[in-house]
């Protein structure tokens, strides 16, 4: 394993674009990820790993790469996005997770921005069998150390997609989706009261809820009940509500 001590070293430079450029992340197929567990994650998911840089004095294991590394504490924390991380800190290839497989149920996430959210979304999706994430308008990147760390490992299993609003109604329609809309509107069904077991279900941001376009193209909308008190909830919160009723009828 080579040691490298050099902030100039080409794959210190690579791993630090990776976890800092969404752009670069686009152009090479490749995402970072730090720490043990998702590295243990990445491993039983059959994820490529392109890349390990260890922590003198950090974490240790294995991972079937060629390309593997050890730097000093000073230089792994330059390389890292994560303070005191005891790393590792590695690069996955991006996967196509479940290409081919039926998509009978999507949770739709439109112009959330939070990392934590998102990432939370798609832990979520992935613990009640969703078989789709689709991220619409201007929604987190999935692939940034953020949001990667929220998903706890589920991006290397749930199955995520970017599509454009003028995208979805052919998508919803190749896969024969009725599409609800979470809003906080008079014409909203009380979710409990809505099969939404095999349909898209879409979530806006806390602050802006779903956007007018969105909304034209949802075939019903639909509302959590909740204490009157209470405006609103946040977006991942809410979308794991819609993700439990959609899963409770299976």
């Amino acid at each position: 394993m080579d040691r490298i001590t050099s902030r100039k070293n080409a794959m210190i430079a690579r791993l630090r674009a990776l976890g800092a450029d969404g752009a670069f992340r686009a152009e090479t197929g490749q995402f970072l990820c730090d720490g043990y567990k998702l590295l243990d994650e990445a491993i039983k998911s059959g994820a490529e790993i392109t890349a390990v840089l260890w922590k003198e004095g950090g974490a240790s294991g294995e991972a079937d790469c060629e390309k593997q590394f050890l730097a000093p504490p000073e230089l792994f924390d330059y390389a890292s996005p994560m303070k005191n991380s005891p790393g590792p800190l590695f690069s996955v290839r991006r996967g196509a997770c479940g290409a081919d497989d039926p998509i009978r149920s999507a949770i739709i996430l439109e112009n959330v921005q939070d990392p934590g959210n998102v990432g939370t979304v798609l832990r979520t999706a992935s613990a009640f069998g969703v078989d789709a994430v689709i991220l619409v308008g201007d929604c987190a990147d999935c692939f940034s150390p953020k949001t990667v760390r929220a998903t706890m490992g589920a991006i290397f299993r749930q199955r995520v997609m970017t599509l454009s609003l003028e995208q979805l109604p052919a998508f919803l329609h190749r896969h024969g989706l009725a599409l609800y809309g979470a809003a906080l509107s008079e014409r909203a069904s009380d979710v409990r009261k809505v099969d939404i077991t095999h349909s898209a279900v879409a979530v806006g941001s806390e602050g802006h809820g779903l956007s007018r376009e969105l909304l034209a193209l949802c075939d019903g909308e639909i509302i959590i009940p909740m204490d009157a008190r209470s405006e609103s909830l946040n977006a991942a919160v809410a979308a794991s509500v819609l993700m439990w009723e959609m899963a409770r009828g299976n």
